[in-house]
Order: structure tokens, then C-alpha cells, then sequence
């Protein structure tokens, strides 16, 4: 039950995240062109109205977004088996020692990245975090550092930096998830390429002369 919630989050976050970003980019370019764009005198307060309107920091927003995304994305790869491997020297042993160099390799994924996650948990904790936890609830608050804030939305910079232990973490809760369920079945998670009309056709056709194909 948890694991599926836990599926859809991750699947509506990144939707959300992708979504959201590629709206907020869109709305930012029209509006800077529409703000530049010559109005007659009677269309004078469009245009008025269009500069009083401040998109600078969707930019920022945006990166911050497609980070969230691209990090959640990697723990998405590891569920649906989408990352790109390496994998010459396990197809060219035999059937026990390959599990057992998959079974390391997805335990040395699960180990990297926790101490990502934890490096980052220090990171994000030192940077800013400590600081405003204690200062909501009313605790000293004198040998701490408050950290630095990005440039256009002025938001604490840990909170961009979570998403180093959040999805770290994940992506090791994927890993260890892969790696049970290939002990127990010997499977593991393939992306399946999505289907071309006509593509499973192409063995079928010999080249011409003039460089096309025909049956």
C-alpha cells in the first residue's frame, strides 16, 4: 500500500514539477515580448499594465523546478530500470556469478547513495536549516548561521538544497527495492521501448540503389 503511494507521488511530482516549470517558462517569454511590443496610444495601458507585472525570477523558480524534477526523475530511473549501464562483463559470465555482480552492483547504488543523501542532510542542516528550526521555535539562535538566500526569490537556499538527501534517499529506497525483489525472482525492472508503427517492419526491407528502402 505504501509502495504505491509512494509510486504515484514520485510520477505527480515530476509531472507537476515538468508541467509547472514549462507553463511558468512560457508565461514569462510572452510576457516579455508583449511588455517590448509597440502599442498604439489606445492599447497604451496594456502595455503599462504588462511592465508593472515583475516575471524575473520565474527563471530561478524554473531551474530550482526542473532540479526537484531531474533528481526525482532519477529515482524514477531506478524503479523503471531507465538509467543507462554497463553491463558487457555480467552478460559474458555465467548465470551465478552475474547475479551475484548485479546483486553488488545495486548494493554499491544503494550505498552511494546514502552517504549522498547524508552528506547532504549535513549540507542542508549546516546551511540554514538549523537556523530557522531553532528560530520558530523560539530557541538561541547566536551560534548559528542563518545562510545565504538565492537572487531573485530570496528564499533560503536549504530549501533548493533538500532535494540532494530527499531524493538521494529515495533513490536508495529504489535501489534496495531492486535488489530484493531480483534475490527473490531474479528479475529486474526493464524499460520497454515505446511501440513505432511500422518499426517492427524494418527487417523486412533491402536498401535501393538510390539509398531508400523496399520490400
Amino acid at each position: 500500500m505504501f509502495g504505491r503511494f509512494l509510486d504515484h507521488l514520485e510520477e505527480w511530482l515530476i509531472a507537476f514539477l515538468m508541467g509547472a516549470a514549462t507553463l511558468l517558462i512560457f508565461v514569462a517569454v510572452v510576457h516579455r515580448y508583449a511588455a517590448a511590443a509597440h502599442y498604439p496610444a489606445w492599447l497604451q495601458w496594456l502595455q503599462d499594465l504588462l511592465l508593472k507585472i515583475n516575471l524575473s525570477w520565474a527563471q530561478e523558480l524554473c531551474i530550482y523546478m526542473f532540479i526537484w524534477m531531474a533528481k526525482f526523475g532519477a529515482a524514477y530511473g531506478v524503479r523503471h530500470g531507465t538509467h543507462v549501464g554497463v553491463d558487457t562483463l555480467v552478460r559474458a559470465l555465467p548465470p551465478k556469478p552475474a547475479r551475484w555482480l548485479t546483486l553488488f552492483g545495486l548494493f554499491g547504488g544503494a550505498v552511494f547513495t546514502v552517504v549522498i543523501g547524508t552528506m547532504g542532510s549535513v549540507l542542508v542542516w549546516d546551511d540554514g536549516m538549523h537556523y530557522a528550526l531553532f528560530n520558530a521555535l523560539h530557541k538561541n539562535v547566536d551560534a548559528l548561521t542563518e545562510g545565504a538566500t538565492t537572487p531573485d526569490l530570496e528564499l533560503p537556499v536549504w530549501i533548493e538544497y533538500m532535494c540532494i538527501p530527499v531524493a538521494s534517499y529515495l533513490m536508495c529506497f529504489r535501489f534496495i527495492q531492486v535488489m530484493v525483489v531480483y534475490w527473490k525472482t531474479g528479475a529486474l525492472p526493464k524499460h520497454e521501448v515505446a511501440h513505432v508503427e511500422g518499426l517492427e517492419d524494418v527487417d523486412n526491407y533491402e536498401p535501393t540503389p538510390e539509398g531508400s528502402i523496399s520490400k
